[in-house]
């Protein structure tokens, strides 16, 4: 039986096929075990391969070039359900380590650039909500707010602060529209904060959403919020959290979100590290689909 590869030349990506072992890494068609734990760990290592170069850059070409080919291969593969068994067996190859800090990079970069063009699809469309509910991860955003209005135990009228809202909030967006919440978004690149403005402004949420300049040093502010959610993509954590934890009134609520599913898990850079004691966490819920997060509820001093 042959093994199903990925071959990365001349800036190009092709996939070979076997039937046998294409059912073992395909999501939703079965489950990744030991026998495949190699191909995967091969496979991370040829993306890994393929990005480095623009990582060392800290610059991505366009999602419209080949590079989508290959953050849509690495979506797939980072949803494959692995045990705790073939995970411990994918992140003992020579050098994967590394190469997770380069993909997480990549992965949190190349997002941020489809929020980029998703944003300027808003702004030049004659339905700009209707362009919304076409990206691809707005279902998602949809059951995460769920999830977080609910599991922060928010009503009409909260205030909630996202810190790192990048330059498309879908969660803040989400939030104030589907549950009558009042919006904070904290960025800060200056050219996500103007673009995150007039996608706001074209929404028609201007009333409903602020978005600041600045990061975690901006905090806390004069007014009361009722929930502040970190991004998945905001960096460094261990400081942005050992702060809040120092700054951050005793009784706020703060929540992140994580992936505990799958490969998924072996990206996530909230597993790295250890909370600050003063930060409590008070619930975790599991994801449902479509979404793929754990929401994490945390509370300062206390429980």
């Amino acid at each position: 039986m042959t093994c199903t590869t990925s071959l990365y030349t001349g800036g190009q990506t092709a996939f070979i096929h076997d039937s046998d072992m294409y059912e073992k890494i395909v999501p939703g068609l079965g489950i990744c075990s030991d026998s495949c734990a190699g191909l995967v760990a091969g496979e991370l290592m040829d993306i890994y391969s393929t990005i480095a170069d623009f990582d060392r850059e800290e610059r991505y070409p366009n999602p419209s070039n080949h590079l989508n080919t290959v953050f849509k291969r690495l979506d797939q593969l980072i949803a494959l359900d692995v045990d705790d068994v073939t995970a411990g067996t994918i992140l003992s190859n020579s050098g994967i380590n590394s190469a997770f800090d380069v993909i997480t990079r990549f992965r949190s970069s190349y997002t941020a650039e489809l929020e980029i063009e998703q944003a300027n699809a808003i702004l030049n469309s004659s339905d700009p909500w209707q362009s919304l509910k076409d990206f691809d991860y707005f279902s998602n955003y949809i059951q995460l707010a769920r999830t977080e209005f609910h599991g922060a135990g928010l009503t009409a009228g909260d205030t909630v602060l996202f810190l790192g809202s990048g330059p498309l909030p879908l969660s803040l967006i989400v939030l104030c529209r589907e549950y009558g919440l009042r919006g904070i978004g904290i960025e800060q690149e200056k050219e996500r904060v103007e673009l995150s403005r007039k996608v706001i402004e074209r929404l028609g949420l201007s009333k409903e959403i602020e978005i600041i300049e600045g990061n975690q040093f901006t905090l806390p502010l004069e007014e009361p919020v009722d929930l502040i959610m970190v991004a998945a993509q905001a960096e460094p954590k261990s400081a942005i959290f050992s702060y809040l934890a120092e700054v951050l009134p005793t009784g706020t609520k703060i929540s992140y979100r994580i992936y505990e599913k799958g490969m998924r898990r072996l990206l996530d850079t909230f597993s790295r590290y250890e909370l600050p004691e003063n930060l409590r966490e008070y619930r975790r819920i599991r994801p449902t689909p479509p979404a793929n997060n754990t929401s994490v509820f945390l509370s300062v001093g206390c429980v």
